[in-house]
């Protein structure tokens, strides 16, 4: 595993006092499973999983340890994952933890953010799924006083997923919580962009048109200068394609014209040409690349027409032409 990346998976279905959920385990098992490796093969978070149905009961004092064994002395990239109940108090959001009573209910939001601010790791990403989850980040001395209630206090470099507002609850669905459900999507290659890149701005984007007016809203929010990848999936388009658009396209707004020797039936083939061509298929397929009024490549090549770059094809263009893919 990437000994530069760790992750806490945290789900708890069983209280001692509090109703049983059905879906949390699944939850923290599922993120796992997508966390460790990259869609490639490839590791990625050495993951640490913590639930209610494996090893001991997780309870105040253990998730306390294990928060300060995630946060404390690492500088590397740091993901936690929680999948339970949560609970609003006069103090603040809090984490309900297994031994967690109506009176006590487990460790608050507040504490866990401060564990995460001081942390010296280089980023922090928290995704929290259960009922006021977007109470992370909210401390208590914005709530209802001071500069107004429901603004974040983060550090740079931390960016919250929260299931829900502040004032909503979250819910369960066919076996895993709503929200967690579709950050396995997300992370599963719904959420990547044409490079195979899973980021956590990708994955609000992703979850949060999932999710309508009337169902729980989720919460973004960071203090970042620059978003890691979570996990790498298979690109639409590779790297090594991407750096060929300016030997293709010598201005952004450039045509590229075509002829038969691109189209590999016709007599006048080019060898060099076709695979040109085939590489242009693929940047169409994943609209980098539009053609001379809508006709498709072969179309163009047999009339002698053009292609050209989409606006998100240029974008890609700008990269490779500064080096940066």
């Amino acid at each position: 595993m990437d000994t530069n990346k760790r992750a806490l998976l945290v789900g708890i279905d069983h209280y001692q006092n509090i109703n049983p959920l059905t879906g949390c385990v699944a939850d923290a098992r599922g993120m796992r499973e997508v966390l460790e490796r990259h869609a490639d093969g490839s590791p990625n978070y050495e993951c640490r999983l913590v639930t209610s149905a494996d090893g001991p009961a997780v309870t105040r004092e253990y998730l306390r340890a294990q928060w300060h064994n995630l946060f404390d002395n690492f500088n590397g990239h740091i993901l936690f994952h929680f999948s339970g109940h949560g609970t609003p108090t006069r103090a603040g959001g809090v984490i309900v933890t297994q031994d967690g009573t109506r009176g006590d209910p487990g460790l608050s939001m507040e504490e866990l953010l401060a564990l995460a601010s001081r942390s010296p790791a280089k980023s922090v990403l928290l995704l929290i799924d259960c009922c006021y989850a977007g109470l992370t980040g909210d401390p208590t001395l914005l709530q209802g006083g001071g500069t107004g209630p429901g603004q974040a206090l983060i550090r740079e470099g931390l960016t919250i997923l929260a299931a829900a507002r502040s004032t909503e609850t979250a819910h369960e669905v066919a076996g895993n919580g709503v929200f967690t459900k579709l950050l396995l999507g997300a992370l599963a290659g719904g959420a990547a962009d044409v490079r195979g890149r899973v980021s956590a701005a990708s994955i609000y984007a992703y979850v949060e048109q999932a999710l309508g007016s009337w169902d729980q809203r989720p919460m973004y929010k960071s203090y970042a200068d620059h978003l890691p990848p979570v996990r790498l999936c298979k690109p639409c388009v590779p790297d090594s394609i991407l750096r060929q658009l300016p030997s293709f396209f010598t201005e952004a707004d450039s045509l590229y014209r075509l002829d038969r020797s691109f189209e590999h039936t016709e007599p006048a083939v080019k060898k060099a040409n076709v695979a040109i061509f085939n590489k242009l298929k693929i940047l169409r397929n994943a609209n980098l690349l539009t053609t001379q009024k809508g006709h498709d490549l072969y179309s163009i090549a047999l009339k002698e027409g053009w292609v050209k770059l989409t606006p998100l094809g240029q974008f890609y263009w700008s990269l490779a032409k500064r080096g940066l893919l």
